[in-house]
């Protein structure tokens, strides 16, 4: 995947992986749209992504809100011809017990990471077949391979994109689409922070594994490398990742383990 002069779709693009990933792009002269809800800080990737030699156009949305993502859609195709690249960062994380969480807060959670992810992709992807092909990026998480105390929703949402996103490619393998899920462990981000609790309310609290994890930047050079290779799964992270083998082929011992790990 050569992604000099393509048409790239970021959302999440405001903070974290999603920012590090765009900033990443617009080194290789890219066209870049950019997203999430948060105008005033796409506003200051897009000026790093100009100075770094690729174009940008800024698109706000919500991915909660189906309307706003389709308003986004529409607004896009009006000024592109096609889209070549859909890399989805956008979401929200939990820190909750699956006891004590409201389900509104799980419906939430789903709305954002899986539906919003997935009705974004179904505006893109019929433009991207009938214009030959392209590359979409969906990230997951080590979660989305196992499950993980405190985090059933946010797990949950996960393993949802793996089944969805796998069909998709395997549907769409004569039609050039590529896929690849994106699988971060532990990176220095603020996805703890802006976590949700069983209320609902912002956790506010950042992880002390996340604090000492692999950063934004680093991270984004791995996956972008990868993305080029075309990789159809791209791990990313520290020594947690040995939990996804773990749960592969030991699974008597990822079953004890996964009681035993703190939470937070």
């Amino acid at each position: 995947m050569n992604f000099t002069g393509k048409t790239l779709w970021i959302t999440g693009a405001s903070s974290g992986i999603g920012r590090a990933v765009a900033i990443e792009f617009s080194l290789k002269g890219c066209h870049l749209i950019l997203s999430s809800r948060k105008m005033e800080d796409l506003e200051e990737v897009a000026q790093i992504c100009k100075k770094n030699g690729s174009t940008t156009v800024v698109v706000p949305f919500d991915l909660g809100d189906p309307e706003s993502i389709r308003k986004a859609a529409n607004s896009v195709f009006e000024n592109e011809k096609n889209i070549e690249g859909l890399y989805h960062f956008g979401g929200i994380s939990q820190r909750s017990y699956a006891s004590e969480t409201s389900i509104d807060v799980d419906r939430k959670i789903f709305e954002v990471n899986f539906f919003g992810t997935i009705e974004l992709t179904k505006k893109v992807l019929p433009a991207m077949i009938k214009n030959g092909g392209g590359q979409i990026g969906v990230t997951s998480s080590i979660v989305g391979k196992f499950g993980f105390p405190y985090r059933s929703s946010y797990a949950a949402t996960k393993h949802a994109l793996h089944g969805f996103f796998e069909s998709l490619r395997a549907e769409n393998v004569s039609n050039k689409v590529l896929v690849s899920m994106i699988i971060p462990g532990r990176i220095k981000t603020n996805i703890s922070v802006n976590a949700l609790d069983k209320d609902g309310n912002t956790h506010n609290k950042m992880d002390e594994g996340q604090d000492k994890g692999l950063s934004a930047e680093k991270t984004a050079r791995i996956i972008v490398k990868q993305l080029e290779k075309e990789k159809k799964e791209i791990l990313v992270g520290g020594s947690e990742l040995i939990m996804v083998h773990i749960r592969r082929f030991l699974p008597r011992l990822y079953y004890y383990l996964s009681t035993k790990v703190e939470p937070l």
